[in-house]
């Protein structure tokens, strides 16, 4: 009797990984990753201050004052004004300073409709720099 002798050419299993088609893959995320990553970076714009000290003769205005009694008597820096002079006044104010700034204080009991008044008047000027002053 005699024995076939067999060879492994045939049956025999790969002892290595095929591993091109994986590094064709990680390149092309790579890729992906360079061209995308730019465009997801939010951009801010600073304005970063300068070194130089601001001018020493620039001081603020203090802003306008506005007051209402409870009688309904308007004052504007104590001195008495009605809502039409109020309105003459604040706009010499305004063109002298366009950046104006008010302050606006009313009684315990002042008319609701006067402090409206008063208001609608600095809004008509376009004096956006208002304040409500409380006790």
């Amino acid at each position: 009797m005699s024995l076939k002798k067999t060879s492994k050419r045939g049956h025999g299993t790969m002892s290595e990984l095929n591993i091109t088609p994986l590094l064709d893959l990680v390149f092309v995320l790579l890729v992906i990753f360079i061209i995308t990553t730019p465009q997801l970076v939010n951009n801010l714009e600073i304005n970063l201050p300068s070194g130089k000290k601001p001018p020493a003769d620039t001081k603020p205005k203090p802003p306008s004052r506005i007051n209402v009694s409870n009688a309904g008597q308007i004052t504007l820096n104590d001195e008495v004004v009605t809502v039409p002079q109020l309105k003459d006044k604040l706009a010499a104010l305004k063109s002298a300073n366009p950046d104006l700034g008010v302050v606006v204080k009313g009684g315990d009991d002042t008319d609701y409709q006067i402090m409206v008044n008063v208001m609608d008047t600095l809004r008509q000027l376009d004096i956006t720099k208002m304040g409500l002053a409380t006790e």
